[in-house]
């Protein structure tokens, strides 16, 4: 997507240091962290909400969200972790590309469920 900051990131227009990279997906550190570890891991294909998802960018998402429980170590996750999917104005998306926040390093006092 043309006006798309994660897709601009992943066509090299925006630089960017990613923690982690392979075919599918990107990840970065959050410029803006809620936690001691925040990072912000994104697909290479553009959907702006999981509503919007063929089913094989569904399955590709799904592989991605496994992909970082194989990443404990470099993320630093191993006292545990909070996956964050904002989906939608309301629940505080800002860019219209599915991303999923990873958050760790703390305790987490706020508990959404």
């Amino acid at each position: 997507m043309k006006d798309c900051l994660f897709c601009k990131m992943i066509a090299g227009e925006i630089p960017v240091t990613p923690v982690y990279q392979d075919e599918d997906m990107f990840i970065i550190r959050d410029i803006d962290p809620k936690a001691k570890n925040h990072y912000l891991m994104f697909l290479k294909q553009h959907f702006a909400r999981i509503a919007d998802a063929t089913e094989e960018q569904a399955a590709l998402l799904g592989k991605c969200l496994l992909k970082v429980s194989a990443l404990t170590e470099l993320l630093e996750l191993q006292g545990g972790y909070r996956l964050v999917i904002n989906q939608g104005e309301d629940a505080g998306q800002t860019v219209q590309h599915v991303h999923v926040h990873i958050l760790s390093g703390q305790k987490m006092n706020w508990q959404p469920a």
